[in-house]
């Protein structure tokens, strides 16, 4: 999904944390009209966790039948997007002329390298009805001596998504390794994406990470002395004597999302770009206002501006 402005970052409230937890990030919701987007990366707190850029969490949002998700064509460049629904349905088409529904469960990896377009929007067959959309947009940095590759796509289906249960909770292996189960999702560096959900009193003990962040989709989780409530981030202690280990209970019906992996390093972000090198992003902003980014075939009548 395209950033909406000029400036990525989003201030979030900062709460207590003690112990393994060095952080709990609090988000604003921003209202894009009929749904809200909260985002935990990148604030002015917390810039990338391992290779992780920008995480929004969209919705939950409820849409009348009739227009919902429209977005249209924009551009990316030193990134890989990935996205992933609890609910509705995402029509993805780009540049490299794909074009992929995305459903509950599916993961959508998009290798934007050197630079692609894509919009993000929903089937006609889709808007007839009333429906729901609920899921998270996620960006992930490419190492330095990948930050130009050629672009790629790629699409996982839910049934391909390796899942492990954990002393009775059930863990989704999104991408990288974790508990003896490695995800089939193409990664560029060392990356950890898990989902799990876990009822009253339950609890999961977290697999070792160099960073680690653990976001509450929904519910209510403790991890030793800190709360961490709905729609809020933990991010742990990368001193691993300290967050080895640790396992988060939770107090009600929940679903948690964990990121992390391997820093990479600084990265300059502005609008829908990413890149180690400032000029750059420079030079993306010059291609975008001037056409020289492919066009998205069947997409072609409209784009957003360059904010």
């Amino acid at each position: 999904m395209s950033n909406l402005t000029n400036d990525t970052r989003n201030d979030c409230e900062l709460m207590d944390a003690c112990g393994a937890v060095k952080m709990v990030l609090k988000p604003k919701d921003t209202d894009l009209g009929g749904f809200s987007v909260r985002r935990l990366l990148p604030t002015a707190q917390l810039k990338m966790i391992g290779p992780w850029i920008f995480f929004d969490h969209m919705g939950p949002a409820s849409f009348a039948p009739g227009p919902g998700i429209n977005v249209r064509p924009h551009p990316h460049i030193g990134i890989a997007t990935v996205t992933y629904l609890f609910a509705g349905e995402i029509l993805h088409r780009d540049s490299l002329a794909s074009v992929q529904p995305i459903k509950p469960g599916d993961i959508n990896l998009m290798v934007s390298g050197s630079g692609i377009v894509h919009s993000e929007r929903e089937r006609p067959e889709v808007t007839e009805h009333a429906r729901n959309l609920n899921g998270l947009q996620l960006w992930l940095a490419l190492p330095k001596e990948q930050e130009e590759m050629d672009p790629a796509f790629y699409h996982y289906p839910a049934t391909s998504v390796p899942l492990v249960n954990i002393d009775g909770v059930p863990v989704r292996v999104m991408m990288g390794s974790a508990y003896g189960v490695e995800s089939p999702v193409h990664t560029f560096s060392n990356t950890l994406y898990l989902e799990a959900v876990l009822k009253p009193g339950e609890s999961l003990t977290l697999p070792p990470c160099a960073e680690l962040g653990l976001y509450v989709v929904r519910g209510h989780l403790k991890a030793k002395d800190t709360e961490i409530p709905e729609h809020c981030m933990a991010v742990f202690s990368d001193t691993h004597d300290i967050s080895a280990g640790v396992t988060v209970t939770a107090s009600q019906d929940s679903r948690i999302a964990l990121i992390g992996g391997e820093p990479l390093g600084k990265r300059f972000i502005e609008w829908n770009f990413v890149s180690s090198r400032k000029e750059r992003i420079e030079q993306a902003k010059d291609d975008w206002q001037n056409g020289r980014f492919a066009k998205v075939p069947g997409d072609e009548q409209e784009f957003i501006p360059l904010p």
